[in-house]
């Protein structure tokens, strides 16, 4: 069994804009995965997964909007993060591991027809999802993403995230955020994102993700990668890119997206004045070019 803790209830009260109902399943050695479920069943699934180190809580502005132009907005917490079980050995954390976990939420919540949102983290596990499970998606939107395989230097701003991450004292995650965004959050937004972690035990894996990046080509995950790419090179169902312009780290990769997937050939592409964290500062406006996105491509 993992060992695992959870965040107190109490650390996530009265937060700013985030009225949603808890939803929980059970994934591999009974972890416990938190999720947002809003809209109703029958309706068109958007699947929207976050990346490190934030949770659930920044599609807060692309949810309600969603649910009311009769989608099924459906936002899960990553194992470590959000309300989820956080293991506290950072060995029980993996790139496959978290491509397993969400692979068994799909699965347990019988997901099909999928539209996919996915951003930072969101794309390299999602992205993979897409490829291992082709028939349960419909659509993909990329945004502030990327699959790496190796093969490209990491721009210096990463090195030094990653270095960041591994060796802050305090790693205060509503900072990260932060630093993220063009705009400045208020306190009360960074307080929010620093609710699942109440100390540095529950940061285990906010500290992992950076380091599970593949960036040399033999590494088995980079290996994993070019296989999705395979497919991913023939995917010609709707492909759509919505980066920020101000993220220094992301910013370039959307023209590859554009060029190597047939299926993002024709569609509205956008740039938005936003920086990394691109549902913070651009939430409602995201929300709109899905609804879009899909009107032009149902």
């Amino acid at each position: 069994m993992i060992e695992a803790i959870k965040t107190p209830e109490s650390r996530f009260e009265n937060l700013p804009d985030y009225p949603f109902k808890s939803n929980y399943l059970k994934a591999e050695e009974g972890i416990s995965m938190h999720y947002v479920d809003e809209g109703d069943m029958n309706d068109p699934v958007v699947l929207m997964l976050h990346g490190e180190p934030s949770w659930s809580y920044l599609y807060r502005k692309m949810i309600p909007i969603l649910v009311d132009n009769g989608f099924r907005a459906v936002a899960p917490d990553l194992i470590g993060f959000g309300k989820s079980d956080k293991p506290v050995n950072r060995t029980d954390y993996s790139y496959q591991k978290h491509i397993d976990w969400l692979t068994t939420f799909i699965e347990q919540l019988n997901l099909r027809n999928i539209i996919l949102f996915c951003q930072d983290w969101g794309g390299l596990t999602g992205l993979r999802l897409v490829t291992l499970m082709e028939d349960r998606f419909s659509m993909v939107i990329a945004s502030n993403t990327w699959l790496p395989v190796g093969n490209i230097p990491m721009p210096e701003s990463f090195l030094q995230w990653r270095e960041y991450s591994q060796h802050s004292p305090g790693f205060n995650i509503g900072k990260v955020l932060n630093m993220g965004t063009l705009q400045e959050l208020s306190e009360e937004v960074i307080a929010a994102y620093n609710a699942p972690f109440p100390s540095e035990e529950y940061k285990a894996g906010a500290r992992m993700f950076p380091t599970l990046v593949p960036i040399e080509p033999d590494d088995p995950e980079s290996l994993k990668n070019r296989k999705a790419w395979e497919i991913l090179g023939k995917w010609e169902k709707p492909f759509l890119t919505i980066f920020g312009e101000g993220d220094d780290i992301m910013i370039g990769a959307e023209k590859f997206f554009q060029q190597m997937i047939p299926g993002a050939k024709g569609q509205k592409h956008a740039l938005l004045n936003a920086g990394h964290f691109i549902q913070e500062e651009k939430g409602e406006e995201l929300a709109e070019l899905i609804v879009q996105f899909y009107q032009d491509n149902a």
